[in-house]
């Protein structure tokens, strides 16, 4: 589905803000979550949804998904000196070692590694600024007007924020690509560098709790607690689930999953 269209499907679902009635016997320890029907836009169940929050590592969603669009996944990036030894979690990449787009989005989107993350900003536009304008364009563009973003890794920063509504927006459009879809569905990847043989496991522990989970993206850092978005299939449902400052954000998850099957009449194994 190309972008104006589905921007307008999304920019309609900011308004679907009314959960299912039944929705005040499920309880999440996170302090912000949502669960969306991503097939008909109803939101199923909400807890303070719309108040900004950091996101952490879930910003990956959305570098993942601009780089998608701007940069063929075949293409040789050189690993410039400012992807080495970036804070937090790291896939280890070696200036000048040369991985394909496609590589380093594994490496971003499963190991969530925040030298893929800058390698990618930087190949793409040439620096962060650059890069996190284009993200914030995807996001204006998507009628998300309670995001915005300043580097593509999620490290914190006082104007790096989202709400778990408009989280779970971004990741229904991310989720209409078949290739963010593939990778964020992979539990393990390897790959060949110019120099290295890399593996990249997934973080997203839903990929193993539930039979029903494709995706999708994990975050943590101390600012924004335990992060986790998520996502279902069965019969033809989907389901899109946030969680922000999320404690006990892998059982907020299943249960998430549970009740919206249950609530669409799929029997779910979540």
């Amino acid at each position: 589905m190309k972008r104006p269209i589905l921007a307008i499907f999304l920019i309609t679902l900011l308004f679907l803000t009314s959960a299912h009635a039944s929705a005040s016997a499920l309880t999440v320890s996170a302090k912000h979550a949502i669960l969306l029907d991503a097939v008909t836009g109803d939101v199923l169940f909400e807890k303070d949804a719309d108040t900004r929050a950091p996101m952490a590592s879930t910003t990956k969603i959305a570098t993942a998904i601009a780089v998608i669009e701007a940069l063929p996944l075949d293409r040789e990036i050189r690993v410039p000196r400012e992807a080495v030894g970036v804070e937090g979690t790291s896939a280890y990449l070696k200036e000048g070692e040369s991985l394909t787009v496609r590589d380093l989005l594994y490496a971003l989107l499963l190991s969530s590694a925040n030298d893929a993350a800058v390698t990618l900003a930087i190949a793409c536009d040439g620096d962060i600024p650059t890069f996190a304008a284009r993200m914030n364009a995807l996001a204006l563009a998507l009628g998300l007007h309670n995001t915005h973003f300043e580097n593509p890794h999620g490290l914190p920063s006082d104007e790096h924020y989202t709400t778990a509504r408009e989280l779970a927006l971004l990741s229904a459009y991310a989720m209409h690509n078949p290739t963010f879809a593939q990778i964020v569905g992979t539990k393990s990847y390897t790959c060949r560098s110019s120099t290295t043989v890399h593996t990249f496991r997934n973080h997203n522990k839903l990929l193993s709790f539930s039979g029903d989970a494709v995706g999708v993206k994990t975050g943590f850092t101390k600012k924004s607690g335990r992060c986790l978005v998520g996502a279902a299939e069965k019969d033809g449902a989907r389901l899109i689930s946030v969680t922000l400052a999320a404690p006990n954000d892998w059982n907020d998850h299943t249960s998430l999953f549970h009740y919206g099957f249950s609530l669409l009449g799929v029997n779910g194994e979540g």
